[in-house]
């Protein structure tokens, strides 16, 4: 008899929307993974292709132990609600150690979840983690196109207010902020990834950046928010959406933080009653709260473009 398998179950999150061209080699990469103690928890987001065949399929193969589906499955609530039902559903599992986001279209190198669950085991299993990780960029034939950025510096709160530096198909989550996001109502501006990344700081988590990719990220122009850019188009593309938009989001998140206080630090209690407050004053009130440690970007010419903006937006 084969020995019982005790390492540690991990719930992947699966959202899928007319994913049929790219969804199978995804799914034979969870199979390939050398970390084998996983369920698959998946929802189809209202696919009008050959997506929920797909996934019928695979879940009928792999059997309800290894593959559940929520029964919500076909209700379009776009990715962030979906993403948030699957978080849910995983976290109401207490035989979940922790979660992984999945995306439909990339492709697993077999060691991610293995470097995953390492990297989240060396932090208290009571205090929130988020753990992250680069990417090979591939185009949609899977031809390499580079490598993503190195880890950011300085991730937490209040930065993360300012920008997302978790990349959400990378993301895994430790028990306890599986059951802390799975208490939240996101931001409506907000997609998961950010709103994990936002809360798990705001909550006094802790944040791991692998430099070490973990998976193929394919670039086909339909990606829901796809790689992030090079520093000088970013600064390009955020001067040419003006400050409307990043304070729009800034404002909602600030709000939904602020709606939420049992669910945050004391210290991040304070910063977002000080940002709350100045929101709704003039540039004197906006400069004093500029002055709270952390709140900036990566870098300078950013951090400069964000407080000229948070000064008049």
């Amino acid at each position: 008899m084969a020995p019982l398998d005790t390492s540690p179950r991990i719930a992947l999150l699966l959202s899928t929307f007319n994913g049929a061209r790219f969804l199978a080699a995804q799914l034979d990469s969870l199979l390939a993974q050398t970390h084998a103690q996983w369920r698959l928890i998946w929802r189809d987001d209202g696919s009008s292709d050959e997506t929920v065949a797909l996934m019928q399929a695979f879940a009928a193969a792999l059997g309800p132990d290894r593959c559940q589906c929520l029964a919500d499955s076909g209700q379009h609530l776009g990715a962030t609600a979906s993403f948030m039902a699957l978080l849910r559903g995983a976290a109401a599992d207490a035989a979940n150690h922790a979660a992984a986001f999945v995306d439909q279209d990339d492709v697993w190198l077999p060691e991610k979840l293995a470097r995953g669950l390492a990297a989240l085991e060396r932090t208290a299993a009571d205090r929130p983690m988020l753990y992250c990780a680069r990417q090979v960029l591939v185009d949609a034939e899977l031809r390499r196109i580079g490598l993503s950025g190195p880890p950011a510096r300085r991730p937490g709160f209040p930065a993360s207010l300012t920008q997302n530096l978790a990349t959400g198909c990378t993301v895994m989550l430790n028990r306890a902020a599986l059951r802390l996001l799975a208490r939240s109502t996101p931001s409506p501006a907000s997609l998961h990834d950010w709103w994990c990344y936002l809360l798990v700081t705001a909550a006094g988590g802790a944040i791991v950046q692998d430099d070490e990719p973990v998976l193929l990220y394919r670039q086909h122009g339909n990606n829901l928010v796809g790689a992030p850019p090079s520093t000088t188009r970013r600064a390009v593309a955020a001067l040419w959406r003006g400050p409307t938009v990043f304070m729009g989001v800034l404002r909602q998140h600030v709000a939904a933080l602020a709606a939420q206080p049992d669910l945050l630090s004391a210290a991040a209690r304070a910063d977002i009653a000080r940002l709350d407050a100045a929101l709704q004053h003039g540039w004197r009130a906006r400069l004093a709260a500029l002055r709270l440690p952390g709140l900036r970007r990566q870098n300078w010419p950013e951090t400069l473009l964000f407080r000229l903006w948070f000064l008049i937006g």
